[in-house]
């Protein structure tokens, strides 16, 4: 009995320990996203737009 109870332990122990492959892992490249920069003059149209339309309507 105790035979076949070292048999079955040792074969669980070694699939366990055979269980990958030999062949290094392959890594893949991470993702980067970048996010386009808006332009200082973007920025700047917005609040001029509303500012002339707000003008516009006071001094209608």
């Amino acid at each position: 009995m105790k035979k076949i109870a070292l048999a079955a332990a040792l074969s669980v122990s070694a699939s366990t320990a055979f269980a990958g492959n030999m062949e290094a892992p392959v890594m893949e490249a991470p993702v980067i996203v970048e996010e386009a920069a808006a332009g200082s003059s973007a920025s700047i149209v917005v609040p001029l737009l509303i500012l002339a339309i707000v003008g516009a309507a006071i001094s209608m």
